[in-house]
């Protein structure tokens, strides 16, 4: 060895032992494997939205992103555990619209708060929820759905599961048409929709990647959409924003966010790989084909989009009088 590759050599090795081991620890971030908590059971859209992200993620950081399911209490209880982990980027936290947003306005304290506890990498889905009714009802556009509410209060019921998106969107079309219909809680979107599909209810909200076999099947009517935009896969469906109530908007979304207190070194590395992820023609098609919307990316959009749906969320919530279990 040279004298000079003797004298750099010896340098850097001084620098590296100089330097404290969190230093160390994130110029060599990720060193393992990291772990994307979905605070709902494998299956549903969450979950697949999770999985995605991370066989993409994990091409870009190369290292496995493994996913582990956390379940219960609309996501809250995945997404406590998953705050609480080590601030070091190892843990990923999906959020969402259950449980950070909806979650806050309903009467069961929240043990985290969204605002503050989390600093938001990047949305990663954003969808409406579909109006649909069942063949057997007279409707066959919006605008009479809510005519006959209007006349008669309280002989239509629909379907929902507590606090999720569909439930949302149909109190915040009740509170802007001025109606009252009757719902009927379901612990679950299969026995819902099976009931749905039944005639037992005659009609509800729903993601619109659900929805979308049932209809195409003839099965289920679609009569809006609850996005500002038109949905690629619902040409012809209006949304309730051109149908007379400017404005209406009740989307589901999910994102990636990590623990407040994580390096900001770290923080970049991970925003800057989700975002490549996202931008990625695999992710893209994936999205685009079953009727999301591919979001605008980064933190400081993600961190806004989550503090405005916050605050909507709440106010429904409270003006509707809806009470957690």
């Amino acid at each position: 060895m040279s004298k000079r590759s003797f004298l750099r050599t010896a340098a850097a090795g001084a620098l590296a032992t100089a330097l404290p081991w969190p230093v160390l620890a994130q110029a060599d971030f990720p060193g393992k494997p990291v772990k994307l908590v979905s605070p709902f059971p494998a299956g549903g859209t969450s979950d697949v939205m999770a999985r995605m992200m991370a066989d993409e993620l994990g091409k870009v950081l190369k290292q496995p992103v493994v996913v582990e399911n956390i379940g219960g209490a609309g996501g809250v209880i995945g997404t406590d555990r998953a705050i609480k982990a080590a601030a070091d980027g190892y843990t990923l936290i999906q959020t969402g619209v259950g449980q950070n947003a909806v979650a806050h306005g309903l009467s069961v304290k929240v043990p985290y708060d969204s605002k503050a506890d989390f600093i938001h990498l990047t949305q990663v889905h954003q969808g409406p929820n579909i109006l649909v009714v069942h063949p057997s009802t007279p409707f066959m556009k919006f605008q009479e759905l809510i005519a006959y509410a209007k006349k008669n209060p309280g002989k239509l019921s629909y379907g929902y599961t507590p606090a999720a998106s569909g439930h949302m969107a149909m109190e915040l079309l009740k509170q802007t048409a001025g109606i009252f219909m009757v719902g009927i809680p379901y612990r679950g979107g299969g026995p819902m929709m099976t009931d749905m599909l039944g005639g037992t209810i005659p009609l509800m909200f729903i993601n619109q990647d659900v929805a979308l076999p049932h209809i195409k099947a003839g099965k289920l009517r679609p009569l809006a959409v609850s996005s500002l935009k038109r949905n690629p896969l619902y040409p012809d469906v209006p949304t309730i924003d051109e149908s007379g109530f400017k404005g209406f908007e009740a989307l589901s979304w999910s994102g990636l966010s990590v623990a407040r207190g994580t390096p900001k070194p770290i923080v970049d590395k991970l925003e800057a790989a989700v975002v490549q992820a996202m931008q990625s023609s695999a992710v893209r098609q994936r999205l685009e084909s079953t009727g999301f919307v591919v979001p605008p990316l980064g933190s400081a959009e993600y961190t806004r989009f989550v503090a405005a749906e916050h605050d909507r969320w709440v106010k429904v919530i409270k003006t509707a009088g809806i009470k957690g279990e």
